[in-house]
């Protein structure tokens, strides 16, 4: 039997799929992020915030916040139809950041969530993506009644490099995570070319 070109048909495409950390402080939008993008049900590890944890967990700014992450938070995206991100959010406390090398196995690049308001809490997030050479970028979250600053002043208050993208947006805007997380995806591929020996 001879098949026409119609009777072809194409073969499934096995999407590449990418790990991608949300990291950033306590309080920041990491979970939003995650549950704003997410096509399935994100997998989140909240516990109730308690009166033992007081003198440890740093909640001013966020003072309404009764709730945080203590393992991760897990979603998934499809950027197009080869390309499937997989997102792992990050325990923003101190006490829970043993588990951040476990979850940066193998991750791609990371989005560094940042709050103009409590700008400092994103330090330590930049500080371990740049000791271990993980491609990241910045979202600066951008709150209501929070002031607003241009890309280029929060770069230089976080001492980035300049190939660093600073990017503003809204964790709860799916559009706008979205925009962060293809900046992502590009600055670790921008950095993987870089780091491929010269061919002559």
């Amino acid at each position: 039997m001879i098949f026409g070109r119609s009777d072809r048909r194409k073969a499934p495409v096995e999407p590449v799929t990418l790990k991608i950390l949300v990291a950033g402080g306590f309080g920041v939008g990491k979970t939003t992020l995650v549950g704003a993008v997410s096509e399935i049900r994100p997998l989140r590890t909240e516990e109730v915030l308690t009166e033992a944890g007081r003198p440890v967990d740093d909640t001013a700014g966020v003072e309404g916040k009764n709730t945080t992450t203590v393992a991760m938070d897990f979603g998934r995206i499809t950027l197009r139809e080869d390309l499937v991100l997989y997102l792992f959010g990050t325990p923003g406390q101190d006490r829970f950041w043993f588990l951040w090398d476990e979850l940066a196995t193998g991750a791609l690049g990371a989005v560094v969530l940042a709050d103009t308001r409590r700008l400092e809490d994103c330090f330590a997030a930049v500080d371990y993506f740049e000791k271990r050479s993980i491609p990241f970028v910045v979202g600066v979250n951008c709150f209501d009644g929070a002031d607003r600053y241009p890309a280029e002043a929060v770069r230089q208050a976080l001492d980035l490099d300049p190939d660093v993208p600073v990017f503003l947006g809204d964790a709860r805007d799916k559009e706008s995570v979205k925009e962060i997380l293809i900046g992502v995806v590009g600055h670790a591929a921008e950095a993987a070319e870089r780091r491929q020996p010269a061919t002559t």
